[in-house]
Parts: C-alpha cells; sequence; structure tokens
C-alpha cells in the first residue's frame, strides 16, 4: 500500500460515511431513496444562499453548470464540481502510480474512497472561500466577516450533503449513483425548458418567446410572412431555435444507436458441463466516464482563468491562461474566451466560426478527442474493470473462455478491452464535438451524458425486471 493512503488513516474516523445496507434492498425501496435523494437535490436547487447581496457580475460556470448540476445563488451552487473533482484528482494519481492502490483488497479500496471523499470536501471548503472572496455575492468588505463566513459555512453544508447523496445510491440503496442522477435531470430540464418555454424576451426586433417550439408556433401564427417566419423559427441566432432542437433529438438517436455495439466473448463454466454465456464488452467500456472527468478538468481551467483575469487583467501569464470579454444575454450576465488557452478549449460557435478560425476548431477537436481516450483508458485501471481484474472475476466465478485454458483469460481481455475504452472514449469526444458544432441544445457533452446515464438506468431496470421476473413484481 502507498504511504499516501496511510496518511488518510487518521481521518477516517471523522470523515462522514453512510453505512452498507446490512440486508438486500428491494427494487421499490431503491426507487423511493432514489426519489428521495432527487427531491432534496432539486429543493437544494431553489433555496437561495443566504447573506448575498445581488451581482452583475459575469457567471464564470455559466456554460458548465447544466453538466456541474450547479446553480447560481443557491445551495447547490457548486453542484458535483468537487466530488467530481477530487475523483479526477485520485484517477490521475492511481493512473500515473503516485500512489499504489490495489482495488482488490477491501481496506485499500476503503481509505481510496475516503481519500477521493476527503479531497471533495477540502476542494468544497477552497471552492467556497474562492467564490466568496472574488466578489461573486457582493464584495467582502461590503457583506462583512460574518456574512461571509456563513456563506462559506451554507456552501460547504450543501457540498456535504452532495457527498453523502452520491454515496447512498452508490452504497445500493438506490438505482446508479448521485452524480449521474443530478446530472441527467439538470440536462433534460435545460432541454425541456429551452423546447417549451413560455418566457418571452425582447430581442430588439419585437418580443419573441424563449422555447424554440412555442416560439416556432407564435411566429407562424403573428408573422404575415410565413416563409420568413419559418426560417427565423428554424435559424434565429439569439435564442433556441428548431435547429439546435432537431440536432438534439439526432444526436440523442446516434448515442443510443452506439449504445448497441458490443463484442460478445463465449465463456462457460468450468464446474458445470455444458453451461454456457458470454462476456460483453461494449464500444463504450467506460460510458460517460471520460467525458465527466475532462468537464471537471476544463472547468477548473476555466475557473481558475477567470479569477486570475479579474485579479491580474492584461498581465501576460493571465492572457497566455485565458482572456475573457463579458456580454449580457438572456439569462444575465456571461462571459467567454476570447484568446489564450482557454479560448481553444472552449467549443467553436457553429460551422461559420470554424471557417473563420480553422485553428481554433482543429485544436479544439485534437483535445477532445486525446482527453477522452486518455481518461477512458486509465480510468479501467482505478475502477476495477481492467483486463486483469476482469480475469480475476472470471476465475472467482469458476468461468474460462470456450476454447482457451484459464491462464490465457487476461491475454484474450487485453486483446478488447484497452482498445474499446481507448476507442469508445475516442468516439465519445467525437460525438461530443459534432453535437457542439451542430449547436444542440444543453452542449454536445451534456447531451451525451444524459443519453449515456439514461441508457444506464433502462439497463438497471431491465436487469431488475429479468431477476425477479416482470414489471409488476419490481414495484409490487
Amino acid at each position: 500500500m502507498g504511504k499516501f493512503l496511510h496518511l488518510i488513516k487518521p481521518f477516517m474516523a471523522v470523515i462522514p460515511e453512510v453505512q452498507n445496507p446490512e440486508r438486500k434492498i428491494q427494487f421499490r425501496e431503491k426507487v423511493m431513496w432514489t426519489a428521495v435523494t432527487l427531491v432534496i437535490f432539486l429543493v437544494c436547487c431553489q433555496i437561495p444562499l443566504y447573506g448575498i447581496m445581488a451581482s452583475d457580475s459575469a457567471d464564470p460556470f455559466y456554460w458548465m453548470r447544466v453538466i456541474l448540476a450547479s446553480n447560481r445563488g443557491t445551495l447547490m451552487e457548486l453542484g458535483i464540481s468537487p466530488i467530481v473533482t477530487s475523483g479526477l484528482i485520485m484517477q490521475l494519481l492511481a493512473g500515473t502510480k503516485i500512489i499504489d492502490v490495489d482495488q482488490g483488497l477491501r481496506e485499500e479500496r476503503a481509505l481510496f474512497n475516503g481519500a477521493q471523499k476527503l479531497f471533495g470536501m477540502l476542494i468544497t471548503i477552497g471552492q467556497a472561500v474562492v467564490y466568496v472572496m472574488t466578489g461573486m455575492y457582493g464584495a467582502p468588505s461590503d457583506l462583512g466577516a460574518g456574512i461571509c463566513m456563513l456563506i462559506v459555512l451554507q456552501l460547504v453544508f450543501a457540498g456535504l450533503i452532495v457527498l453523502l447523496l452520491d454515496e447512498l445510491l452508490q452504497k445500493g440503496y438506490g438505482l446508479g449513483s448521485g452524480i449521474s442522477l443530478f446530472i441527467a435531470t439538470n440536462i433534460c430540464e435545460t432541454i425541456v425548458w429551452k423546447a417549451f418555454s413560455p418566457t418571452t424576451i425582447n430581442t430588439g426586433n419585437g418580443t419573441e418567446f424563449e422555447g424554440a417550439v412555442v416560439a416556432f408556433f407564435h411566429l407562424i401564427v403573428s408573422r404575415d410572412d410565413k416563409v420568413r417566419a419559418l426560417r427565423h423559427a428554424f435559424y434565429r441566432s439569439n435564442l433556441p431555435n428548431l435547429t439546435n432542437l432537431m440536432s438534439t433529438i439526432l444526436i440523442f438517436a446516434v448515442v443510443i444507436y452506439f449504445q448497441g455495439f458490443r463484442v460478445e466473448l463465449p465463456i462457460k463454466s468450468a464446474r458445470q458441463r455444458g453451461q454456457t454465456s458470454s462476456y460483453p464488452i461494449k464500444l463504450f467500456y467506460t460510458s460517460n466516464i471520460p467525458i465527466i472527468l475532462q468537464s471537471a478538468l476544463v472547468s477548473n481551467v476555466f475557473f481558475i482563468s477567470q479569477m486570475l483575469d479579474s485579479k491580474f487583467h492584461g498581465s501576460f501569464i493571465t492572457n497566455l491562461l485565458g482572456e475573457w470579454e463579458r456580454y449580457d444575454a438572456a439569462g444575465g450576465a456571461q462571459s467567454i474566451p476570447v484568446g489564450g488557452l482557454c479560448y481553444y478549449l472552449s467549443p467553436p460557435a457553429g460551422f461559420g466560426h470554424m471557417a473563420q478560425d480553422p485553428l481554433h476548431a482543429v485544436l479544439y477537436i485534437v483535445f477532445m478527442l486525446g482527453s477522452c481516450a486518455f481518461f477512458s483508458k486509465t480510468w479501467i485501471d482505478v475502477s476495477g474493470s481492467s483486463p486483469k481484474d476482469v480475469a480475476k472475476q472470471l476465475k472467482e466465478q469458476q468461468m474460462v473462455f470456450q476454447g482457451q485454458r484459464e491462464q490465457y483469460a487476461e491475454k484474450t481481455l487485453q486483446r478488447y478491452i484497452p482498445t474499446a475504452a481507448a476507442f469508445g472514449g475516442l468516439c465519445i469526444g467525437a460525438l461530443s464535438v459534432i453535437a457542439d458544432f451542430m449547436g444542440a441544445i444543453g452542449s454536445g457533452t451534456g447531451i451525451l451524458l444524459a443519453v449515456t446515464i439514461i441508457y444506464q438506468y433502462f439497463e438497471i431496470f431491465v436487469k431488475e425486471q429479468s431477476d425477479l421476473g416482470g414489471v409488476g413484481s419490481l414495484l409490487f
């Protein structure tokens, strides 16, 4: 065991933890706990932070809030950012062998999870302090030391709730994980809102509805020139349009189609003759993990860049990391990168922008594909899904590949799993880039996360149904 994990032992007694269930949790109970978790999250998304002042400062996380499941000015200000960032740090430390952890040993696995949770709590405290001290909720001198401390405590308390809710579901009390549940809810809410929002906005050419579908019917009914109204409904640039909505639906369909790509390796029981089965290796072997970790990396780089830009605007190092311009949008003040590293890590604003700045498009594509493939490839080593881990699991179940001896199992898996992980991560990145270029609602990353998470829940439902023998047995 690495010396680093030994340092976590003294903190394990004080780190909050959800106990493992002492009995098998029935499916209807899992549904109930999942619903309770979601209700708590949604309520926290609507409770405003006490003591904050109205601020017209640009939102540094505006374009990432859907993916980070956060809501500005509420208890869910930080969303899942701390827990995902801590996971990213621990993955990089384990993947680069800076810390040595054997996921097969219960003690080391517990220490690794404890370290991840401890990092999550420290990151929550750090982000909360930075948010307050950089004036996101008003100048600290105007707020006073007491109010500043109160805001930090609220954010830390909310971050602790997110950590525990995620652990509650992952320990088997609910379905899936809290992170996946919160992300999917936020993204689906955004897509539905931008499609059917009844909010009216004055665009300078008259009052229009924000929702793409509502705006379509309003434009067709209210405009005399029906052809021009139809063109505007499909291609308006300042608000969600029908092209964006259709692109979103298309990406949904493509991702679901790719979910069915897999290789079935035939296996048989070493104990019982005639008992055969198959071990599936999916194209998206690591599911949505690459895009979640890539989003966490980019969001933290953007956050640091904007904090430095607000304090040291114009300096060489700050401009090298990212130059930012503020503009007023329908949802409030926003900042967009216009130079530096952050500019090339941000998606181009459509095909027109690609033609104007092809270098931006090329570097963004290379970064997305490379980072997703890298995170996917390294994740299998720290998540217990590497060829060695899978071969060990098959050996414990006394299953072998048909036509091969037991000792060749790892070599067989080595031909498929690393390739599926890297290529699957590459495909995830490519689909995200295509969705961004097509202008899909909620960003390409957000849509991929939503589809993969919803598909995961569908697979959980199907598995539970097959185990219990019918839909009626699941809930009654």
